[in-house]
This record gives C-alpha cells, structure tokens and sequence, in this order.
C-alpha cells in the first residue's frame, strides 16, 4: 500500500503545481496584456480613440454650446467696445487706431471660437506625437517563460502541504491582481471620459481668450487641457518603471517573494497612475 500512497501522493503534487503554475501564468499574461493596453490607449487622440464619441461629443458642442460661446464672445466684444469708448471722453480723445484693434481682435476672436476642435485636436496630437516617440524606449514586459521555469524549480523542492497552501495564496493574488486590473482599467478609461467632457465644453472658455479680464479662463482651460493630455506621457513612464521592476521577478529568491512581488508593484502602478492627473496639472499650472 505504500507504492499506492506514493503514488496518490506525486499525483497529488503535480495537480498542485500544475494549478500554481496556471495560476502564474493567468497573472503574468494578464499583467502584460494590460501593461500593452496602457501603452496603446493613451497613445490615442480623441477622435482615434472612438471616433464615434467624438463625432458625438463634436456634434453636441458645435449645435448646442458654440451658439452660447457666441453669445458670449459678442457680450465681452460689445463691453469691451463700450470700455473702450467711455475711457477716452466718449470718444472726445479716441484713436482710431484703437477701432482697428477692436476689429482684429474680434476677427481673431472669431477665428478661435470656429476652429475650436482643431485647436483641441492639435493639442493632443503633439501629446500622441510625445507618447508614440517614447513608447518603443521605455515600454516592456515580463518574460512569462523565464519567470515559470524558475517557478517549476522552486515548486518542485516543496512539501504537499506547502504546495496546498501556495495554490490557495497564488489564488488570492490571482484575483487581487485581476481587482487591480480593473482599478488600473478605470483610471485610463476615466480619462478619456474626462477628456471627452472637457473639451464638450471648449467654445464657451475659448470664447474669453482673447478679453484682457476675463482672458484667465481660457488661459486656464487651455492649461488643463495640455495637462490632460501631457498626463498620457506621465503614464508612459509608470508603465515603464513598472515594466522594470516586474523584471525582476524572475530574479526573485523565493516563489512567495515573487507573488508578494507582483502584487505591490501592481499596487504601486494603481496608485501612480492615479496620481498622474494631478501631477499634470500641477505642472501644467492648472490644478
């Protein structure tokens, strides 16, 4: 009976290992699956991103918040106009100079506000240009095969009982690791949902731009708008730190150090890319 408890006991190891090790696997492939997504999604402008939402999002600004910009654009025209007249003795003193800069500023003023989504565009396509140009240098991956030959090993000197307990933790950071998946997949979603909302709302801020008093609020959206879209390189560079240090689990001593491992470093990209938004808009000068 001895060659038979043998027996049921090396099967029993191998059922084991072979969960620990697809365990692993799931992980790491769903780790670089999301590590790649990152890098594709914020590589995107808005209208690559889903060209249906911004058509949408285009649609709504230019039928129902462009009138109410020119509403307002001809408000702080005509206020300007008048300002201009009464601080010069009505007009008992006036330049007429200062006609012709009232009529330029107004044609630029125009300008802006008709070309509001290709200004928004322009701005992040010279984030996408910034994030695609980094992307080839700083973006990695784990190398899954390296990182379960060297678990193979490492399982193969362990007791049943230690294996049991492995397989129950590897699949709890199995599933801690897919929760934090889906917090990493909200923040990146969540900003371009943002993005889709801020620039909704473009003509009415860019319609201030050009009005020496209220000219900060333009100036302060066109701030947070760089920030929003600057805030896609900050993740390229979570990404790449993160890709180095998951690196180093196939170095790691102990399979427990290396499962203890992946999750914090995944921890730690959850929090970081959270914080990139208002890191970006404290550099930005917006936040």
């Amino acid at each position: 009976m001895l060659w038979l408890r043998d027996f049921i006991d090396e099967w029993f190891r191998e059922l084991m290992i072979d969960g620990i090790v697809s365990n692993f696997t799931s992980m790491f492939d769903d780790l670089n699956v999301r590590v790649n997504d990152i890098a594709s999604q914020v590589g995107e402008t808005p209208s690559g991103w889903n060209s249906s939402i911004f058509n949408m999002v285009r649609t709504i600004s230019e039928t129902v918040i462009i009138p109410i910009a020119g509403v307002i654009l001809t408000f702080i025209l005509c206020y300007e106009l008048i300002q201009m007249i009464l601080e010069k003795n009505n007009m008992a003193e006036f330049d007429t100079f200062n006609i012709y800069k009232w009529v330029f500023k107004t044609f630029c003023a125009v300008l802006i506000l008709t070309n509001t989504f290709d200004i928004v565009v322009g701005v992040f396509e010279i984030a996408q240009h910034v994030v695609n140009s980094s992307a080839g240098v700083i973006v990695g991956s784990l190398d899954v095969d390296i990182a379960i030959a060297d678990l193979e090993e490492q399982l193969e000197d362990m007791g049943t009982g230690a294996l049991v307990q492995f397989y129950i933790e590897s699949s709890i950071l199995q599933l801690a690791i897919r929760v934090i998946s889906i917090c990493v997949f909200l923040i990146i979603y969540g900003r371009m949902i943002e993005i889709y909302l801020t620039i909704s709302l473009a003509p009415i801020p860019l319609a201030t731009l050009v009005n020496r008093e209220w000219g900060n609020t333009g100036n302060s959206y066109l701030k947070s708008l760089f920030a929003l879209a600057f805030q896609g390189f900050l993740i390229m560079v979570c990404v790449a730190i993160y890709a180095v240090l998951l690196s180093t689990i196939t170095t790691a001593d102990s399979v427990h150090a290396a499962a203890w491992g992946t999750v914090s470093y995944t921890i730690l990209l959850a929090f970081t890319l959270f914080r990139t938004s208002g890191l970006a808009k404290s550099i930005f000068g917006s936040g």
